[in-house]
């Protein structure tokens, strides 16, 4: 899904803007409309999931977002280009959190932490090996009298679809539905693994075993209401808008600096690859010494100085090396905070993000997109102050609980001591009493 999804990035370095008779400015709206597809269909898609269950919706999700991706090789006009794109949002919304959530109903909390972190290094693989790919199959240009973006989207939509395939056969409902949507009659596990995996799940959290039939309105309002959620969405909002813009147009950026089209896809992967090492460094870092905040800030931070980095480099007259470095640099650290900040609205932030992100880079601001970079460092600027107020509520929040627990162990102390020694005076009393009637 991820590198069917990256496909139109790749695309706009094989003239795909004036086969299509669109403008990069219209081009931009029909992102936006890939965002908003997500967003208005995400929590929907959920509810579904949660009542049907995972391995039919999934399934079905990606059967239908590689039909539409696969389909998007005939558009030839704004309006179907749009509607394509909305389309896209609409079967891809709710697969990463239904994804995340159906993680977290087979495996504890310690070994879904780890599994989410796996998730995300394949989602950041597949946006890097999108790019190595469409470099070879763009060079397909001319076969059957077609473009070379044209073999992209049918050859990546057929893939996503027999991953469906795969999917359907693999990936169980539930505990209580342990069989797989193309076979229905076969149980993926013994009775005696089906005992075991349950029992070890419930007794780590037992609210995984007490699955409500229907989500209410009281659970939306308790969900909404916690303000600190907000923090990480704006946090996320910040810092996923900058990505999204500059990952859709690094390949063309990469190319105006006097890089062949198609090459520049191959290259705009190197800082892709280099977030999965980058990733995992960090989040060993963040879960060893329990520092999500720092390494959070510390994130945004080295995101921001890409784009610092990319706006003093477009003075730079050549020099086409030291200003893709720049653009290695902002892959590179795009991505890799989002999984620490993890949270279902930060999911949400993440996808809003790209409806406004979507309009960074203007065609009034090619090649060099100056004022688009400007933009991006001012929007990380507050996702950076964002996630150092985070932290410090966090540090006070701890401390502050810490206080608590310590001043009820100290109150706890005392009235024991007095329990020691009221007890320990009223046994001489019962001595003192019962001797003369012993003596007696």
């Amino acid at each position: 899904m991820i590198t069917a999804r990256g496909n139109i990035a790749n695309a706009l370095t094989d003239n795909f803007l004036k086969e299509v008779h669109i403008t990069q400015d219209q081009f931009n709206v029909g992102q936006q409309m890939l965002s908003l597809g997500i967003v208005l269909f995400e929590i929907p898609s959920n509810m579904i999931l949660y009542r049907v269950g995972a391995g039919k919706w999934l399934t079905l999700q990606l059967f239908l977002f590689g039909t539409v991706s696969t389909f998007q090789a005939f558009q030839n006009s704004y309006s179907s280009f749009c509607a394509s794109r909305f389309l896209l949002g609409m079967t891809e919304s709710g697969f990463i959190p239904g994804g995340l959530w159906t993680l977290s109903t087979w495996y504890t909390r310690k070994e879904t932490a780890k599994r989410v972190m796996f998730f995300y290094f394949g989602n950041q693989l597949g946006q890097a090996s999108s790019k190595l790919i469409a470099y070879g199959i763009l060079h397909m240009r001319g076969v059957g009298g077609k473009p070379g973006w044209f073999w992209l989207f049918v050859l990546m939509g057929a893939f996503t679809i027999f991953s469906g395939f795969i999917l359907g056969f693999l990936l169980p409902d539930s505990f209580k539905n342990p069989h797989s949507t193309f076979l229905p009659n076969v149980s993926l596990f013994t009775p005696r693994e089906l005992c075991i995996l349950r029992k070890r799940v419930i007794r780590d959290d037992p609210m995984k075993g007490q699955k409500k039939k229907r989500i209410g309105l009281p659970a939306f309002k308790k969900a909404f209401s916690n303000w600190r959620m907000w923090i990480h969405f704006l946090i996320t909002l910040s810092n996923n808008g900058p990505q999204r813009a500059f990952d859709t147009y690094s390949p063309s950026i990469i190319s105006a600096f006097g890089f062949p089209s198609l090459t520049s896809n191959a290259l705009a992967s190197v800082g892709l690859f280099l977030q999965v090492p980058t990733s995992f460094a960090f989040s060993y870092i963040s879960d060893r010494f329990n520092k999500r905040g720092p390494t959070v800030i510390a994130g945004i931070s080295m995101h921001l100085l890409g784009y610092i980095f990319n706006r003093i480099f477009t003075e730079f007259t050549g020099r086409r090396g030291v200003k893709y470095f720049g653009v290695v640099w902002t892959q590179t650290f795009g991505t890799f905070s989002h999984p620490l900040n993890i949270a279902w609205i930060v999911i949400m932030g993440a996808n809003i993000a790209g409806i406004y992100g979507a309009q960074i880079f203007r065609s009034d601001d090619k090649p060099k997109y100056r004022r688009g970079f400007s933009i991006n460092i001012a929007v990380l600027t507050v996702g950076a102050f964002l996630a150092v107020v985070g932290y410090i509520d966090d540090v006070w929040r701890r401390r502050r609980i810490a206080r608590q627990v310590r001043d009820n162990f100290s109150d706890q102390t005392l009235v024991d001591e007095e329990k020691r020694r009221g007890s320990a005076v009223g046994g001489v009393d019962d001595i003192k009493a019962v001797a003369p009637r012993t003596i007696g």
